[in-house]
């Protein structure tokens, strides 16, 4: 199983795109490993820069519809390559949201309010995430300053995450 939590990304926008994440020029790498320095690359924020803001990071809170766009693997495997496991929004496109667990990551969703609540906090400064998966919580911690808010995750979503993996997960039972 993947280490999920670490240090968090705050991308404040709802839409990002699977070419935002990973453009599509370079989805004729053939290893994960090539796609690393590539991450967020034409993601435009004001103040973002994909290459200070990404080192080091192991985990991305956003807004709606998180991957939504090409449905492609190379994504999630972008996100993976750079040690980020987890993805938290409002919601997620279906396709990429299914691609995340069939690599064994989370794409845990949170609803609006919550999501207001950890920007307000937590956007700007240095924020860590614990994930508790048999609990299934997500805690936020910034200095003195905490949250705590629960997560879900399907049966099936729990299995592929433990497993690390589609192919884990049908390798060891087929």
């Amino acid at each position: 199983m993947k280490t999920f939590g670490g240090v968090v990304l705050f991308l404040d926008r709802s839409d990002i795109n699977t070419d935002e994440i990973i453009p599509a020029k370079y989805l004729t790498e053939h290893s994960k490993e090539a796609l690393k320095p590539y991450l967020l690359e034409d993601l435009k924020l004001p103040g973002f820069d994909p290459l200070r803001d990404t080192e080091g990071i192991g985990a991305i809170v956003s807004r709606a519809n998180f991957g939504c766009g090409s449905s492609r693997e190379h994504a999630p495997w972008a996100l993976e390559v750079n040690g980020i496991h987890i993805v938290i929004a409002e919601s997620f496109a279906r396709i990429f949201r299914q691609n995340m667990y069939n690599c064994g990551m989370i794409a845990a969703e949170l609803p609006p309010a919550s999501l207001d609540a950890l920007f307000r906090e937590f956007a700007g400064t240095k924020t860590t995430l614990s994930v508790n998966i048999p609990a299934g919580t997500l805690h936020f911690k910034a200095g003195d300053r905490e949250q705590t808010f629960p997560f879900v995750l399907k049966d099936f979503e729990r299995a592929l995450v433990e497993a690390g993996g589609w192919v884990e997960y049908a390798a060891a039972r087929y």
